[in-house]
């Protein structure tokens, strides 16, 4: 059995993959609509957020004899708790992530370390902020860029019960909220650009497959600075960024593992 943390187009993907080659797969999901999309293609999933400990005795109790961390590229806490639990099971672990982005040091494009470094910077620039990272680290920015008077924040996320919760504990107000599930074409994005009258966009690098370059294309044309956070960087052993080398390692693997 591979246990596969999922959550994503391209990890759906990979699911289907390793089932067609004749493993076993439970991916691990976070939203219903993830579980929903890995069950019409045949991949049983668990929802739910789990930390190393749950996620170890998941591994034990569903005799997991492989994991492969296929998670967002952002999802740093999810990566630290899949390692843990491999090693506290003993069982291998291996990490899939998608390319990055060839992104050049460029005119309108600004680099960040991480969110509150991302958040100082709008906070310096000022204007109308489109927040494009996702409700998970909204607090983030709506605690720096709340209240300043110079500042207007529009948040753009899943159209989630809980996000819309999440905003009205922030004070985000619903004419700033943009609720709508990607990808998003360039055209769309300037569209929405437009609509707002944005002046700049905070993006994560994400990858081609996370439409980061849509994003960044329509900013671009437009004159709108981006704000780009990093990816975290994390040490996660086995690596691999293509299908190919995890479906070859997930076969080696479990071989020896059998033998």
């Amino acid at each position: 059995m591979i246990l596969l943390l999922a959550g994503t187009s391209d990890a759906r993907e990979l699911a289907v993959l390793l089932a067609q080659a004749g493993h076993r797969v439970l991916a691990t999901v976070v939203t219903d609509s993830a579980a929903k999309s890995l069950a019409d293609a045949g991949i049983a999933a668990a929802v739910g957020r789990l930390d190393a400990e749950a996620l170890a005795a998941l591994i034990r109790r569903e005799e997991v004899s492989l994991v492969v961390d296929a998670s967002h590229p952002f999802a740093e806490e999810a990566s630290r708790n899949a390692m843990a639990a491999s090693k506290a099971a003993a069982v291998p672990y291996v990490r899939y992530e998608r390319e990055g982005s060839d992104l050049q040091v460029r005119p309108g494009i600004v680099f960040a370390d991480d969110y509150a470094h991302a958040a100082e910077l709008a906070a310096v620039r000022g204007g109308v902020v489109m927040l494009t990272t996702g409700s998970k680290t909204l607090h983030v920015f709506a605690r720096r860029l709340g209240g300043l008077p110079d500042v207007r924040l529009v948040a753009r996320m899943l159209p989630r019960l809980d996000n819309m919760e999440k905003c009205e504990e922030l004070g985000i107000e619903q004419r700033n909220i943009v609720a709508m599930q990607g990808p998003f074409s360039k055209e769309l994005n300037k569209t929405l650009y437009a609509h707002y009258g944005v002046t700049l966009m905070i993006t994560k690098e994400s990858g081609k497959i996370g439409a980061v370059d849509e994003k960044l294309e329509a900013a671009l044309e437009m004159g709108i600075e981006t704000i780009v956070i990093g990816r975290p960087g994390l040490e996660y052993g086995i690596h691999f960024s293509d299908y190919e080398g995890v479906l070859k390692a997930a076969a080696d693997l479990l071989q020896e593992v059998s033998s």
